[in-house]
């Protein structure tokens, strides 16, 4: 039962994680977003170290932390194109 409550703890905090990554990207706060995967796949590196994941989960959240890091490629603020002409 303990093993079962660290890896619902820990997938608990990368879906915080992915939340907020979710929230700035939809606001389109595009340095928040950044740095908010930044430290979700730190967090998902260590816990996997860490052997807090099951098999499913690791799966699931590598595939969200690949889905993120191709949907915030270009989503920067120096990469954006102005919509305006002076």
């Amino acid at each position: 039962m303990a093993l079962f409550g660290r890896k619902a703890a820990a997938a608990k905090r990368l879906d915080e994680k992915l939340e907020r990554i979710q929230m700035n990207f939809e606001n389109n706060y595009k340095d928040a977003a950044q740095l908010n995967l930044k430290e979700f796949e730190t967090l998902l590196g260590t816990l996997l170290e860490e052997g807090k994941l099951s098999g499913k989960q690791k799966a699931y959240y590598e595939r969200r932390l690949a889905d993120f890091e191709s949907r915030l490629q270009n989503f920067t603020h120096k990469d954006q194109k102005p919509t305006w002409v002076p």
